[in-house]
């Protein structure tokens, strides 16, 4: 496994810059879009709001503006990386251990990154057994995540089946649908069956004995990998 302590700062920054710095990786790593609008929504804040944590994020150096979009800069990767990954040790760890639900977990890994320390992360890695995903499936920066060749659970025929293997960060930030998702048994390593798929993307699966209707929204961002028929 890589050295978690390779690549990332071990400057404190305060809980601010850390956490539009995660937002930003994130939302590059789900492909979204890294504007303003866009970072106002995922932060729950207002345009002045992140417009003027842009101006403080550039005299840092940890962002630049490029056509419009926040850019991490090096240094401002790794801050972002180093967050997500105590994020995701974190949701790692109170699921497995302490068996928060998915909700519960994200919202106190919340709290948690901004106060991990090195130590800390190191033991959290070695009582998890070197975790390389969170609960959600979503890649731990720094460790030896292998990506499958995933695709959106969208463009699964009728009628074959799948295995989930991950819910983007962008799922996770919509109110309800973690809790959703769990209680449905969606969730990463599950085996389940496209049973319906409507012209308006929507998705019905039978998963775990049961029928489960998924939105357009959830159905497109899922990712899974088809099984191979015996």
């Amino acid at each position: 496994m890589a050295d978690p302590g390779v690549g990332y700062e071990s400057r404190e920054w305060h809980p601010a810059f850390e956490e539009y710095c995660e937002a930003i990786f994130e939302l590059q790593e789900d492909d979204i879009e890294t504007i303003r609008s866009r970072i106002a929504e995922r932060l729950g804040v207002s345009r002045p709001a992140v417009t003027e944590m842009t101006r403080k994020l550039e005299e840092a150096e940890l962002v630049a503006v490029l056509d419009g979009r926040l850019e991490l800069t090096e240094s401002g990767r790794r801050l972002g990386e180093r967050v997500v990954r105590r994020h995701r040790l974190a949701e790692r760890f109170l699921t497995d251990i302490l068996k928060l639900s998915w909700a519960e977990s994200h919202h106190e890994a919340g709290k948690w990154e901004h106060v991990i320390s090195e130590k800390v992360e190191a033991a959290m890695v070695r009582v998890l057994g070197e975790p390389t995903t969170c609960p959600h499936g979503n890649p731990i920066p720094g460790s030896d995540y292998r990506a499958p060749d995933a695709l959106p659970l969208s463009q699964v025929d009728v009628g074959h089946d799948f295995t989930v293997t991950r819910i983007p960060e962008d799922l996770e930030w919509t109110p309800g649908v973690l809790e959703y998702l769990e209680e449905s048994r969606i969730v990463p390593g599950a085996r389940a069956t496209m049973t319906a798929l409507s012209p308006d993307g929507t998705a019905t699966v039978e998963i775990a004995g049961r029928r489960v209707a998924l939105g357009a929204t959830q159905a497109s961002k899922i990712l899974v990998t088809r099984n191979l028929v015996a």
